[in-house]
């Protein structure tokens, strides 16, 4: 089994970073951390260490001062659950799932998981089902279905649900051997242009100009962790598309917020105005659908040449399945991970993992992507394309072996947590929130602008000089 510094080591490689750059980091803590058989504290640990590792080295090219970079385990894994920590005027978090999310039996005695946290999803599942929003309803709606048969209909239907499989049935499957074939996260060139210099600043990206376009968790965690150290993120939300606002507020730190409704020509403008001047374009919706709206990696590289291009999709960008709408715990159950948790803990059924890995620890791989595809932009020019999908994430979480007693860990509790909260204002109150994991001697990683409501700004870059 490998350890956490030989995981961040590989990371380290496949972004292009060179090996004499990891003696400067510290990692601290052991495993097992939190109750599962998967080392999820050790992605944890290691994605965010990879993406700190990536700012202090952009901050030697900058400024020719090195760094070190420290990041403890149960901080990191702390992190990585930092939605169940936000408090909001001392407020707990409302309900995650919508009333009928979740998992059921289906009639040839499987089971498959529903996600209907946006309305229309939850619209959809009733419609195909022919039942109420209502538990009792959909359970007995579902036991007429066989759950590979339902998971099927649902996809052709706009539903977003998942059949739990077996580790072997996953691995049978034609989209994990479609996934076998790629690596964690690619950096590609995709366009000639002249290199981009750093921009003065005080800290590793400063004037670095990112635009987020992503909802929920993985992608707004990749520009959560690029505002950490310094960048101006813009998040692009759609006035028409659903949000979950607890996640706004908690990954929302750090950032610029404004509307655009690009099924219009005005919101398309909004948006080629923002990217003309942007440094990095990340994106977490499916691989076609801003294509079709002209937002493809290529019409980005000729909108603003030497561009950093980050794409996120459920279950990556080959095989049948790289047009399928997915979410984490969605993921979760189609590749095996919960029904081999599920093994591990002795139920009769599903069982989910202790945070949100899948997502989170894809957020950090993106913004690692994101700064060592512009540490190659700097270098030799071009404009540049990352891509990670949360399957390929779970693969590798299923790379890094078992724990065979860490199902039985006692999980943390509320004294744990302190350490790594702090208080700040934003304009929906004051938060009490995960600070960032991944501490720089030099440059501390800090978000410099509150959480705000979306739109809250205009569609207009801050000024660099």
């Amino acid at each position: 089994m490998q350890s956490i510094r030989d995981i961040l080591a590989d990371l380290w490689k496949q972004g292009g970073g060179d090996a004499p750059a990891l003696d400067t980091v510290a990692l601290t803590g052991s495993e097992p951390m939190l109750p599962s058989s998967f080392r999820v504290a050790a992605a944890a640990q290691a994605g965010i260490a990879a993406a700190g590792l990536a700012a202090a080295h952009i901050w030697r090219l900058r400024s020719g001062r090195a760094q070190k970079v420290s990041v403890d385990m149960r901080h990191a894994a702390v992190e990585c659950r930092s939605e169940r920590y936000l408090r909001v005027d001392d407020k707990p978090p409302p309900p995650a799932w919508d009333a009928i999310a979740g998992v059921y039996k289906t009639g040839d005695g499987r089971f498959v998981r529903l996600h209907t946290n946006f309305p229309h999803h939850r619209d959809n599942i009733c419609k195909l089902l022919d039942c109420k929003p209502e538990r009792e309803a959909v359970q007995a709606a579902l036991l007429k279905w066989e759950g590979e048969a339902f998971e099927t209909a649902a996809y052709a239907g706009d539903c977003v649900v998942s059949f739990m499989r077996t580790p072997a049935e996953w691995a049978a499957h034609p989209q994990a051997k479609a996934l076998s074939e790629l690596p964690l996260l690619t950096i590609e060139k995709i366009g000639e242009a002249p290199p981009r210099s750093w921009r003065q600043g005080d800290r590793p990206l400063s004037g670095l100009r990112v635009l987020d376009l992503s909802r929920v968790i993985a992608g707004p965690v990749a520009g959560r962790t690029l505002a950490a150290h310094g960048a101006d993120v813009m998040l692009v939300s759609s006035p028409n598309l659903p949000s979950i606002p607890w996640l706004v507020i908690d990954t929302g730190r750090g950032k610029l917020s404004c509307s655009a409704d690009l099924k219009t020509e005005e919101g398309r403008t909004v948006l080629r105005n923002l990217l003309t001047r942007a440094d990095v374009f990340s994106q977490g919706y499916r691989p076609q659908s801003l294509a079709a709206l002209g937002f493809s990696p290529q019409d980005a590289a000729l909108l603003s040449p030497g561009i950093v291009y980050v794409s996120l999709s459920a279950y990556g960008h080959v095989g049948p399945w790289a047009e399928r709408r997915g979410f984490d715990s969605l993921v979760q159950t189609s590749t095996g991970f919960n029904h081999a948790e599920g093994q591990a803990a002795g139920v009769a059924g599903p069982k989910e993992l202790p945070m949100q890995i899948l997502d989170h620890a894809t957020g950090y791989l993106m913004a690692f992507g994101a700064m060592m595809a512009r540490v190659r932009q700097a270098r030799e020019g071009g404009s540049w394309h990352v891509r990670v999908s949360l399957a390929q994430t779970g693969r590798w979480l299923w790379g890094l072996g078992r724990l065979g007693d860490g199902i039985a860990t006692a999980d943390l509790k509320d004294e744990d947590i302190i350490p790594y909260i702090e208080q700040s204002p934003s304009g929906f109150g004051t938060l009490h929130a995960v600070r960032h994991s991944a501490m720089l001697s030099e440059t501390p990683a800090h978000w410099s602008r509150p959480a705000v409501p979306l739109g809250n700004d205009p569609p207009k870059w801050p000024s660099r000089d």
